[in-house]
Parts: structure tokens; sequence; C-alpha cells
């Protein structure tokens, strides 16, 4: 402000506040027609900058809702991801799904920087309220298994289910051979066919590789989290749709073969 002839006076300023009312927290409106300090000082008080609504869903990931963030606010795809990148580990499932509220004119560094001290927060409190604390190695590890009963569950109440296939399968080393772990990252929609299970050699093909993807594929509901972290106690090791759009659940693959042919 200084660099602009506008070099504010503490006192005339404090005294200023104390009739308006005090800056409000968050983003501000200001626009480029020059400003007394009476009206620069109202503005601080009683701006707002206008908002847009973005709904972030379980199940998502993080490249499609920044390509909804670019289209919403004329942002830059490319640098929302870069700025990301630069910000964070954390391939995916670490921003929290749920609702915004964004200020119209933000910049990509802001908003990423935005989303992240938020998750950060969210995680730390989710974890530390179950285990009384919060370990990095054991937490990433939940919310890649928590990613893929978001993925593959057909609703809640299968997630403590999915769970128990999960780590009934690993405990067998057995490969998890899940669809939902291929649509990771842009192919979130994508339909898993059996040609992408032959050609996909990320290491994200559980058909192809054992254990689990290095990194979660998608963001996370509480209820995955939970799932993940309380499976279900079960010997089950197989799951098909059925025609209820829920799932089956089978001990052995001749019941699973039976469930897939009904």
């Amino acid at each position: 402000m200084v660099e602009k002839n506008f070099d504010l006076n503490e006192k005339v300023d404090k005294y200023l506040l104390y009739m308006i009312g005090q800056p409000q927290s968050g983003w501000v409106s200001i626009n480029q027609s020059p400003l007394t300090r009476g009206d620069f000082l109202y503005k601080l008080s009683h701006s707002k900058a206008p908002l847009k609504v973005i709904t972030y869903i379980p199940g998502e990931t993080k490249e499609l809702l920044f390509v909804q963030i670019a289209l919403a606010f004329d942002l830059s795809y490319e640098k929302l991801m870069q700025e990301y990148a630069q910000a964070t580990p954390y391939v995916d499932g670490f921003i929290v799904p749920e609702t915004y509220y964004i200020p119209v004119g933000i910049s990509e560094k802001h908003l990423v920087h935005f989303l992240l001290a938020h998750a950060k927060k969210y995680h730390k409190d989710v974890f530390e309220k179950i285990f009384g604390e919060f370990n990095e190695t054991k937490w990433q590890k939940f919310i890649i298994i928590a990613s893929i009963i978001q993925k593959e569950a057909a609703n809640v109440e299968e997630m403590p289910l999915v769970s128990s296939v999960i780590y009934n399968r690993l405990k067998k080393d057995m490969k998890l051979q899940m669809d939902g772990t291929l649509n990771y990252g842009q192919y979130s929609h994508v339909k898993i066919t059996p040609q992408r299970i032959r050609e996909d050699t990320s290491s994200y093909n559980t058909y192809m590789y054992k254990g689990l993807p290095p990194n979660p594929i998608c963001s996370v509901s509480k209820e995955a989290i939970f799932a993940a972290i309380f499976p279900k106690a079960t010997n089950y090791l197989y799951f098909v749709k059925n025609k209820n759009g829920t799932h089956t659940f089978s001990q052995n693959y001749e019941t699973h073969l039976e469930n897939i042919k009904n």
C-alpha cells in the first residue's frame, strides 16, 4: 500500500476501524478505482468477494476436480496441477470431498493452498480422534484402502464388507483384482475392459500386481475411512455386482462363479 501512496496512519486507522467495524476474515472485493482512506477501511470491514460453489464428491479424482474449477473460475488446469504437485507429495485422496465456497478472482496458487490447508487439518483431526495421534505412514495406507472401498462399494452399508475382502486377500497374498484401482486420475469414469486390464502396466493395476496401489485413487468419504480402519470380520474373498445393483459376496471361487452366472 505504501508503494501505491496509501501509507496508513496507525492511530487514525485504529480509530476509524473502531468506528466502522473490524476487518472481516477472508477475501475482500476491492475494485480498481481510487479509494479514500475511509472508503478503503470500510471495504475491509464490509465487503466480501463474490463466491462460487464447487462440490467435490467422494470417489472423484483431483484431476476432474481441477477441470471443474478451471472452467468455473477461468483458471489454468495445468497451473492448478503444477501448484498441487509443488505443494504436496500426496498424489490423490487428500483433498476433502465436500462443498466449497470459493471467492471469484482467487489465483491457482491460493486456491490449491486453501484446499490443502483444509485437508491437512481435516485428516489430522479424524485420525487423532480415532488413534490419539497422527501417524502419516499409517494414515497413507488407510486412505489408499479407503479409496478402493470408495470406488468399489455400491453403498455405505457395503463398505466394511468390501474392506474385509481387501484385507483378506492381502493376508492370503492374493492380487486384489479390483476394477476400481484402474479408475485413477484421468480414468475416473472410464469403463474397465479386459483390454485395459491387459494393457495398463501401471502399478495401479491390481490384476497385474500384488498389494495395494502406490497412492489413493480418489477422494474418500469419512465412511470409507472408517470402513478401512474397521473392516467387518468375514472370510469373504470375492464379490460381484448383482441384479439389484449391489454386490454378492462369497468365500470361495466356486461360489463366486455361481454368483457371476446369477
